[in-house]
């Protein structure tokens, strides 16, 4: 139980990091003044502010005087963020920093600063100063983990897929061309099964070589989990033992799977039916959300609900158990305060405001309102905890994702009956 809560908590850690990066990939310096500095797990410190010191002292060295500015600031505010640190954090540590021109034109840098500690451990350690954030070893820590081969196919047809987290790819689709157990006339018995079992060798020895050139290829050899073989009737218990099959190939096979379909069709009843090889995958986990999703909802019991304003409700009224989200959802929380007689208000809406307009408290009517802006994702996934719920984020490129869309993209079940309609 431990592990799966450790395994979500890095899941939206995540998540939080994927939305980061979109927002740092749109960073764009006038020069080569963005520093961004990756420290791997066990660097001391105190080294990291001595090779800082070393480069400020060289950045004295630039000719403009505008950039030598901005990024001479940058190397002391990246500085004195990591005197907050005691010691290097187990995963490592990575700081962004610069001045981001605001509209454009020179002196309309703004300095920002963005810390990360990264959600698994970072190999790399890097200064580096140009004109966009370097953002590539954070990428490569998103990508999915759980990777298997899937191959599906009977005697008449076969597909090769890749199941990567959440998504399926399909790799290649093949047909065997090989005729039904009926002999044509005048051909003997013999001959005409001899003339089959070759041309099932020969099925055999082309599905087997395009899954050995995917599944041995650089972008899968080394991520692969396992491989999984199924259709119908024994065709892919001996296809999988057959001397066509990689010896490395043949080692990651973790099962074989009856199915009553055989190629493309046979690859998403394999991955329905081999939830116990499959019981982690990020894919399934979301199916088995949304699919008892569609269930509730379908008995109308109250005991889910769909819609931003109802999960809303939901929500700060803590009768929401667990909140389902798209990864893309559109929704911004606006959050009101007044420092005069400390009204606190939130509101939730799907369009971000161009102009956050301050104005007079409404319940004092003498305060002036601060407002902030924040995204809805980032606001539940903050207040979960607060709040009483789990916060399970959909992909929105999946099929059950693209039928929970059809929802609205938010829904919540209920922790008791809900009166919501």
């Amino acid at each position: 139980m431990f592990k799966s809560y450790e395994k979500e908590q890095i899941e939206h850690e995540k998540l939080r990091l994927k939305r980061l990066l979109k927002k740092l990939e749109k960073k764009v310096g006038r020069g080569t003044e963005l520093i961004s500095l990756y420290i791997p797990p066990g660097r001391r410190i105190s080294d990291v502010m001595r090779y800082l010191r070393q480069e400020y002292s060289t950045s004295a060295n630039i000719k403009s005087d505008l950039t030598r500015k901005n990024v001479q600031n940058a190397i002391v505010k990246v500085m004195e963020r990591l005197k907050l640190f005691k010691e290097t954090p187990e995963t490592g540590l990575v700081i962004f920093c610069g001045a981001i021109p605001q509209n454009g034109g020179p002196g309309s840098e703004r300095m920002e600063i963005y810390t990360i500690i990264p959600p698994e451990p970072i190999k790399i350690s890097l200064y580096r100063c140009y004109n966009r954030f370097y953002l590539e070893p954070l990428k490569e820590l998103l990508q999915e983990k759980e990777v298997y081969g899937l191959i599906s196919m009977d005697v008449e047809e076969a597909a090769i897929a890749i199941l990567e987290g959440s998504s399926i790819k399909m790799v290649s689709k093949h047909t065997s061309g090989i005729p039904g157990k009926h002999r044509a006339g005048g051909q003997s018995a013999r001959r005409f099964e001899r003339l089959r079992e070759m041309e099932i060798k020969e099925y055999f020895r082309r599905v087997a070589e395009h899954a050995n050139q995917v599944f041995l290829s650089q972008d899968y050899a080394d991520k692969l989990s396992g491989i999984i073989i199924g259709g119908p009737g024994f065709t892919k218990n001996e296809f999988g033992e057959s001397k066509y099959l990689d010896y490395r190939i043949k080692e990651k096979i973790i099962g074989y799977i009856d199915l009553n379909y055989a190629g493309e069709e046979g690859i998403r009843e394999m991955i329905e039916k081999a939830k116990g090889l499959l019981k982690e995958t990020k894919y399934l986990r979301e199916k088995r959300l949304v699919d008892e999703f569609i269930r509730e909802i379908s008995r109308g019991e109250g005991l889910a609900i769909y819609g931003l304003k109802n999960v809303w409700k939901a929500i700060h009224n803590r009768s929401a158990k667990i909140v389902l989200i798209l990864e893309n959802f559109e929704g911004y929380v606006i959050i009101e305060k007044c420092p005069h007689c400390g009204f606190f208000g939130e509101r939730v809406s799907v369009q971000k405001p161009t102009v956050i307009r301050e104005g007079k408290c409404p319940v004092c009517k003498r305060g002036v309102l601060t407002r902030e802006v924040t995204e809805l994702i980032d606001y539940l996934d903050e207040k979960s905890k607060e709040m009483g719920f789990e916060l399970k984020v959909i992909s929105a490129g999946t099929e059950h994702g693209k039928e929970f869309k059809q929802f609205g993209g938010i829904a919540a079940f209920m922790k008791y009956r809900s009166l919501i309609s």
